[in-house]
């Protein structure tokens, strides 16, 4: 890819946001182009060296706030008309219970998806409990003259360390995809409002 498809497909995916953030953006990687290009590097060199337009896209979007790409989309560029103040105030006993619902909704399905989670590590912790426990309990059940028990009890020890290893492992696994998603919900939702055409 030479470097004015590179910028083309760069200003064309940035599209939704204002045209003077589209233009400070496509000028940097001009600039940091020219200045691999007047280094020694190829054309072709220059931009493969600075990744994919997927690659940079995704860079600059998890720069920007949300706030900012919602406040620049969503706001109206022109006067809103007298009739449509009437119908928004009018609309109001419904469209704001309904807006709070689906926050309410949105926000509980973050907190169970994070108590889920949390879950998994009290599972865990569980496990390690359990595991001291039956140890320590099987020196007085030994001392008591119930070696099968003693033994019983150490093996109990002996799983539930192995499951609280696998646990952990486990419980890591589950943060990093819950943490990957929730990043992944984020980013769609900052997509919503750029690379679509004006």
């Amino acid at each position: 890819m030479n470097k004015v498809e590179f910028l083309g497909e760069l200003e064309s995916r940035l599209s939704g946001l204002p045209q003077n953030d589209i233009e400070e953006r496509v000028a940097f990687y001009r600039e940091m182009i020219d200045e691999r290009i007047e280094s020694g590097e190829t054309e072709e060199a220059a931009v493969a060296g600075i990744g994919t337009v997927d690659s940079v896209v995704a860079q600059m979007m998890s720069e920007i706030p949300l706030s900012k790409l919602v406040k620049d989309n969503v706001a109206p560029n022109r006067r809103i008309k007298t009739w449509e103040i009437v119908l928004i105030v009018l609309g109001v006993p419904l469209w704001v219970p309904l807006v709070f619902a689906f926050i309410i909704i949105i926000f509980s399905l973050y907190i169970v998806i994070w108590s889920l989670v949390f879950s998994i590590y009290v599972i865990d912790l569980c496990f390690v409990i359990v595991t001291f426990a039956a140890l320590i309990a099987a020196i007085p059940i030994l001392l008591t003259g119930y070696p099968q028990l003693a033994l019983f009890s150490v093996g109990a020890s002996f799983i539930c360390a192995a499951l609280t290893i696998i646990m952990f492992f486990v419980s890591i696994l589950i943060t990093k995809s819950v943490i990957k998603m929730t990043g992944g919900i984020r980013m769609g939702i900052k997509n919503t409002f750029v690379g679509k055409e004006k």
